[in-house]
């Protein structure tokens, strides 16, 4: 589905005045401090900040990885923060797919094997049509019989990414996903990201902390301090690295202030 032209796309996924606050006493470190934000259903969002500003935070929180202090997380309509451990399992189960830096892949199984696990541990069977498709978009057709060492990096994380779409969840999320990739297997995991949002019709929310890869996203969402700090769209390294560079400038002129 393609929000592009909708002037009021639906949100995926929402924060209100979400705060997540480590350790106690002069120790406390607000890693969240009142985030508001909307991602759209069916765009690319990344988010990005210096070191320390609440983006990994902010992902692990919506996602129902991490609990949130106070404030609220919804995917759809479900407050993520008010659910129980069981609902929470359910939830990123079935609702949910994630991809990470590393690839988390069983070496003992094969591209397949490890495409359709999630849907082996949820007890479903698998829509062979999406499958297909899949694995058409992200050209593993000639690597399903292979297991995770016979495949080079990016393979791999094209089969994790394949594995986070195959139970079809609302969102995906994905924390540093090129991280581990030279730039070249970099480049091609990310456009096989933008295609799974502008031709499967997937929600996809990224963070990196590399300009040129936050610009094949449909929006950047900037993060410092644990509070939203900018917002562009239709992103290009350039303007990427303008509002990074902004972003530090003003940490180094703003004074101290006490967490």
């Amino acid at each position: 589905m393609d929000t592009s032209l909708d002037p009021h796309p639906r949100s995926a996924v929402r924060a209100r005045a979400l705060t997540k606050v480590y350790g106690t006493g002069a120790a406390q470190v607000h890693a969240l401090a009142g985030v508001d934000v909307d991602f759209s259903a069916g765009r690319f969002t990344a988010i990005m900040g210096p070191s320390g500003s609440g983006k990994s935070t902010l992902m692990h929180v919506l996602a129902g990885l991490d609990a949130a202090t106070s404030g609220a997380a919804y995917l759809g309509e479900t407050d993520v923060t008010t659910l129980n451990d069981d609902a929470l399992t359910r939830l990123r189960r079935d609702r949910v797919g994630f991809v990470f830096q590393s690839f988390n892949l069983l070496p003992m199984f094969t591209a397949e094997q490890n495409i359709l696990l999630p849907l082996e541990l949820a007890g479903a069977s698998p829509d062979r049509a999406w499958f297909d498709t899949l694995v058409a978009t992200l050209g593993l057709g000639e690597r399903l019989s292979h297991r995770p060492s016979e495949l080079s990096g990016g393979q791999q994380q094209r089969v994790a990414i394949a594995r986070a779409l195959i139970a079809k969840p609302e969102v995906v999320f994905a924390d540093e996903p090129t991280g581990n990739l030279d730039s070249r297997s970099g480049a091609e995991v990310l456009s096989f990201l933008r295609r799974s949002v502008r031709e499967l019709g997937r929600t996809i929310i990224m963070v990196t902390h590399d300009p040129a890869a936050a610009a094949y996203a449909d929006r950047v969402v900037l993060l410092a301090d644990g509070r939203i700090a900018g917002d562009i769209q239709d992103p290009t390294p350039e303007a990427v690295l303008t509002g990074l560079d902004a972003l530090r400038q003003l940490e180094t002129t703003s004074p101290a202030v006490e967490a």
